[in-house]
Parts: C-alpha cells; sequence; structure tokens
C-alpha cells in the first residue's frame, strides 16, 4: 500500500490538473483537494504526452504527491506513464479499465507499490465491473460518466440514461470490498446549481466522492459528501440508544442502522461506540457541524464503513440527505 492509500479510501473529491500544465500544479496542491490528479490521458495532446510525463516526474520527485493517471494499456505511451508512477510509487489511474487482467499486469509490474484506482468508462467495463473490482491491487473505482454517455450514444449529464451504470459500479464496489466509488465529473464548471444537483444524484446512489476538474468545484463537492447536521444528530441518536434492538424518533433500530449510524460519523471524527442505557430523547445537537467536519479528509473507522469482509480504512459516507 502507498502513502496516499488512506487518503484514497476517503477522499472527496479528486482534482484533474493537466499535465502538460506545471504552472498549475503547485495551484492543484493547494486548491484544497483531497486528491490531485495529474493527467496524462484525455487532457494532453499526443505531441505533448512525453513533456507530460516528465513534467509529472520532475514535480513528483520534489516530493510532491498526486494520482497519476496514464495512457491506456496498448497505446505508445502507457509503459513509460506507468514506469514514471512506479518509480515514485504514486497511485495510478487506470483509463478503459474493463480487462481484470490486464490490470492484474499493472498491478503487478508496480510491484505493489502503486494502488490502482479504476476509471471504468466503457460499457464492457461496465459489465465486468465486479471482475475488475476485485483485481488485487485496487483501492477504489471511479465513473467515466462522459466517456460511456458517448459509446452509448445518450448525454453524459442525463441521470435517469446513467443510473443503472452508477448503481451497477456502486454494487460491483461494495461486492468487491473495495471502497465506494467516486462519480464522474461535471462540465458545467461554473454552473453551481447543476453541480449541486450531480452530488445530491450521485450521492443518493451510493457514491461517496466526486471527479472535479476545475477549483471551484470544490467547495460544493467537499459539502456535498459531507454528512448534514440532521444526519449527524440523528446518527448520534441511534448510537445512544445502545446496540441492543431500539425504537428511535418512532422507527425501529437495529445492527444495520447501527452500523449505518457509525459510518455517518466516522468522516466527522464522532465516537464510534454506543452508550448504553441512554434515552435517544435526551441526545441534543447544535444543528451546526464542527469546521473539523467539513472538507476534512475522512478518518476511518476500524472497519472503515465498507460492506462486511471489505478491505479496512474505506470511509463511506452516508447516501442521502
Amino acid at each position: 500500500m502507498t502513502m496516499l492509500s488512506d487518503r484514497i479510501a476517503t477522499a472527496r473529491s479528486l482534482l484533474f490538473v493537466p499535465g502538460h500544465r506545471p504552472d498549475r500544479f503547485d495551484k492543484a496542491a493547494s486548491s484544497g483537494a483531497d486528491l490531485v490528479v495529474i493527467d496524462l490521458e484525455d487532457a494532453v495532446a499526443a505531441e505533448d504526452k512525453d513533456r507530460a510525463r516528465d513534467n509529472a516526474a520532475a514535480w513528483l520527485a520534489l516530493g510532491n504527491q498526486a494520482i497519476v493517471r496514464i495512457n491506456p494499456p496498448g497505446t505508445p505511451w502507457s509503459e513509460a506513464d506507468l514506469s514514471a508512477a512506479a518509480d515514485h510509487g504514486c497511485p495510478v489511474m487506470a483509463p478503459k479499465a474493463e480487462d481484470p487482467a490486464v490490470l492484474a499486469d499493472l498491478a503487478a509490474r508496480t510491484a505493489g507499490r502503486c494502488d490502482l484506482i479504476l476509471l471504468i468508462e466503457t460499457a464492457l467495463g461496465m459489465e465486468r465491473a465486479h471482475e475488475v473490482c476485485t483485481t488485487p491491487g485496487v483501492a477504489r473505482a471511479a465513473f467515466g460518466n462522459v466517456d460511456l454517455a458517448g459509446q452509448l450514444g445518450v448525454a453524459h449529464d442525463d441521470h435517469a440514461a446513467l443510473a443503472y451504470a452508477r448503481s451497477k459500479l456502486v454494487l460491483a464496489s461494495a461486492a468487491a470490498g473495495i471502497c465506494p466509488p467516486i462519480d464522474g465529473v461535471t462540465t458545467a464548471v461554473r454552473d453551481t446549481d447543476v453541480l449541486t444537483t450531480d452530488i445530491a444524484h450521485a450521492r443518493r446512489l451510493g457514491f461517496t466522492g466526486k471527479l472535479c476538474i476545475h477549483p471551484a468545484q470544490l467547495p460544493s463537492v467537499a459539502d456535498g459528501f459531507a454528512p448534514s447536521a440532521e444526519e449527524l444528530h440523528r446518527a448520534r441518536a441511534v448510537l445512544h440508544a445502545g446496540d441492543s434492538v431500539s425504537t428511535v424518533d418512532g422507527q425501529m433500530v437495529d445492527k444495520p442502522l447501527l452500523e449505518r449510524a457509525r459510518r455517518v460519523l466516522a468522516p466527522a471524527h464522532e465516537p464510534h461506540t454506543a452508550h448504553r442505557g441512554s434515552a435517544a430523547g435526551n441526545v441534543t445537537a447544535t444543528g451546526t457541524t464542527a469546521p473539523s467536519d467539513r472538507g476534512l479528509l475522512a478518518r476511518p473507522s476500524p472497519h472503515g464503513g465498507c460492506a462486511a469482509g471489505a478491505r479496512p480504512n474505506c470511509g463511506r459516507a452516508p447516501s442521502g440527505r
């Protein structure tokens, strides 16, 4: 596992920066994004690929940290991209992820030095989502809504058209025991209403983070994937009711709801143990979220909020407001 493993597990915002623009690397790193992704693929023209790779390697050599989105295996640049990432032990975002054998080879050739973040953005990749997510070395999956929509002949911002694919990726991640996936980009860079709607939709389906293409999107993403004050209050009440089956606000609470409450509170650094014998009616809440609850890396609980049997350090935010 890499130094960024825990951050990959809990990251809400991942900000792309083009590899041929090294003048933006430091700005991206100081933008407030949970993770920076240096893009050597779609953002970079063919004639700039080698220069972009050199830019990334030089910046990483200074001790900076980032994910590197390599070019797809089989392209003229992929081998050199992977080698550069492996030299610095940084995570690799694998585009067009659809073949478990190819992904296993990527992981093997980095000798475990590079966690894999899969960008699942093809119809075949989506059909094989569970298989690719169970590949050794995979830390998390991300949804490539623009490329997939282009292949399917639908609009990339059509929630209904891509709902099945999004839900399938959430299910595949849970079944594979990896952290909840990262939603795709919102191309309306400065339309906060569109971004907020996209975040709410993705969160409701079970995504816990989002790919970003502009720093202006980061505050909305950090806030949108954080638990609300109402959710925090409800989760505290559930845990205060104790471990045995009980009733809170007129609703039955048993083990699955206790586990969900722990997942809600994990990013907010709340205690993870129930206070036995406390009545739900005695729980108080301020109605606000402490500064440390918003926009920061989630601190994973011992089981991280992933599905039963999942790999550790996977912080799962609640799936809906």
